[in-house]
C-alpha cells in the first residue's frame, strides 16, 4: 500500500493557503470558484455520498472535493478519500484561521459547479423554489427543508446568500448535493414566468385550503421585506393564533413544503 502525500503549508504567506482564507465569505468564493465545508458530521457525511458512484449521475448533484485539509495526518485515518483528492498538512494555526466553526476536524474543499440561469419561460418540473434570502443560516436551513420534502430545484435571486457560504454549507446538513442550483431572475422578469407561482403573504389565502398543482413554484422573499406588491403570484397565508406577527421566513416555507408534500403524496394514493 503507498503512503499519501501530504504537502505541508506552514506560513500564511502561502499563496494556496491564502486562496483558502478568502473562502470566509460569498465574495471569495465567487472570486475563486472554490469552498471549504467542515463538520465532524459533515465532512466524512459527504466523502461517503461521493464515493457512491451512482450518486454522480442524480441531476443537481455538486461534489467535486478538490483538497483535503489536517493539521495531522491521523486525523484523516478511515475517511473514504477519492484518488483525485490533493492531500495538505497545514500548522494547527493555520488549521484553526480556516475552521471558523472550530470543529478541529479535517476540512475539504470544493469546487462551486456552474449555475446556469433558470429558465423560466419554461414551466416547473416539481416543486421548485425562487429565493431571496440573504442570510445564510436561513438559505441552508432551507435547503435542508427542501431535500426533506421532494424540491426539485433552488433558484437563487440576487441577493441570495452564497449557497457555498460556510453557514449555509453547516446549516444545510449537504442538503445542498442533491438540489439542482439556478440563477434568478429579477422580481420584474419573474411576472413573466411560466406556470404557477405560490408566495407566502400574510394577506393571501389560506394555505391549508389550497388545492396544490404537482408542479409549482414557490417564490420566498427576504426575511422581513416580503415579495413585491407587483408580483403577479397566488398568494397564501399559513393561519397561525396570531400571537406572533409572523413566521420566521424559513420556518414558513417548510410549512409550505410540507403542504405541498403530504397533497401530492395522498393525490398518489
Amino acid at each position: 500500500m503507498s503512503v499519501p502525500f501530504w504537502r505541508l503549508i506552514e506560513s500564511q504567506q502561502n499563496p494556496q493557503f491564502k486562496i483558502w482564507n478568502d473562502l470566509a465569505d460569498g465574495r471569495g468564493i465567487k472570486k475563486h470558484g472554490l469552498y471549504i465545508l467542515s463538520g465532524r458530521k459533515l465532512v466524512p457525511e459527504a466523502l461517503a455520498l461521493i464515493s457512491q458512484q451512482f450518486l454522480q449521475e442524480i441531476r443537481g448533484f455538486h461534489a467535486e472535493i478538490v483538497a483535503l485539509l489536517v493539521a495531522d495526518p491521523r486525523e484523516a485515518d478511515g475517511l473514504p478519500i477519492p484518488a483525485n483528492v490533493e492531500l495538505y498538512r497545514l500548522t494547527r494555526n493555520l488549521m484553526d484561521k480556516l475552521d471558523t466553526s472550530g470543529t478541529n476536524y479535517p476540512l475539504l474543499v470544493g469546487r462551486v459547479p456552474e449555475i446556469e440561469k433558470a429558465d423560466l419561460s419554461v414551466g416547473p418540473q416539481g416543486l421548485e423554489l425562487i429565493v431571496a434570502l440573504g442570510d445564510p443560516n436561513n438559505l441552508g436551513a432551507l435547503m435542508r427543508s427542501a431535500a426533506a420534502f421532494g424540491a426539485k430545484k433552488l433558484i437563487l435571486m440576487d441577493g441570495a446568500a452564497h449557497p457555498f457560504h460556510p453557514k449555509t454549507l453547516r446549516a444545510a446538513a449537504n442538503a445542498v448535493y442533491g438540489l439542482t442550483l439556478a440563477r434568478g431572475p429579477s422580481w420584474e422578469e419573474l411576472n413573466q414566468a411560466a406556470g404557477p407561482i405560490v408566495a407566502l403573504d400574510s394577506k393571501g389565502a389560506d394555505l391549508s385550503s389550497y388545492k396544490w398543482p404537482k408542479d409549482v413554484r414557490i417564490v420566498l422573499g427576504e426575511e422581513g421585506m416580503g415579495i413585491p406588491e407587483t408580483l403577479n403570484v397566488t398568494r397564501l397565508a399559513i393561519p397561525t393564533t396570531g400571537a406572533v406577527e409572523s413566521l420566521n421566513a424559513t420556518v414558513a416555507a417548510s410549512v409550505a413544503l410540507y403542504a405541498h408534500y403530504t397533497s401530492s403524496n395522498s393525490s398518489v394514493d
